[in-house]
């Protein structure tokens, strides 16, 4: 917990930026009936009954030192797609840094493993080299910053039905350049200090006997 909080507290570094990353399901969702238009005094209007028209996945990234996220979408979320996902974050939108901390979940997919899966052994080894994973504990999904970004993109985007993934990509990308367009930043409060106090019953207990004990000069 305290390397990932740590992480969040550090000053901003282009060259080693700290980046967040999850994926998450979302279902498309189509009309059975089209919708009555809005009009004057009256809101659009919708037939309670709709049709399902499968799943789609959502990988997304987010930055912490800066305002900047970017959300690929994607049939599937195997280890292969996993691993395309970080060569894209690392050749394309961050080919100048040199070190990418990445805050991610223990997902077994979500792994070194992953690009030896998808690429030669070359082209894999060439990434991790500028890839540091950084994992969250099991069961605190919530120290993953990302999580948060999430549940802004649910409720500013897909609080709807949307029918295709032509569309979804459509209304998620209209959406994300409108977010970093305008400066938009999570601000985290929790750090390494107030884990310390508030969750002191998970930290183990020091043992008096064997504690260094520090001399006078």
């Amino acid at each position: 917990m305290e390397d990932v909080l740590d992480l969040y507290a550090e000053q901003p570094d282009p060259k080693r930026p700290v980046i967040c990353f999850d994926e998450s399901p979302t279902q498309l969702i189509g009309e059975v009936r089209q919708p009555i238009p809005a009009q004057p005094g009256q809101l659009e209007r919708y037939d309670c009954e709709y049709k399902r028209n499968g799943t789609t996945n959502l990988f997304v990234f987010l930055d912490v030192h800066r305002p900047w996220r970017k959300v690929k979408v994607t049939e599937n979320r195997a280890a292969v797609d996993f691993a395309a996902c970080m060569k894209e974050l690392a050749d394309v939108h961050l080919p100048k840094a040199e070190r990418i901390r990445i805050v991610l979940d223990n997902l077994s997919t979500h792994s070194a493993g992953a690009l030896y899966q998808a690429f030669p052994p070359y082209e894999a080894r060439r990434l991790l080299r500028r890839l540091e994973f950084h994992y969250v504990p099991k069961h605190a999904s919530w120290l993953n910053m990302v999580e948060i970004e999430i549940g802004v993109l649910r409720g500013q985007c897909l609080d709807r039905r949307i029918a295709s993934q032509e569309q979804l990509v459509s209304e998620i990308a209209a959406w994300e350049r409108q977010r970093n367009a305008s400066g938009a930043r999570i601000k985290w409060m929790f750090t390494t200090e107030k884990a310390r106090d508030k969750m002191g019953r998970t930290y183990p207990l020091a043992d008096p006997a064997k504690t260094p004990s520090v001399k006078e000069s």
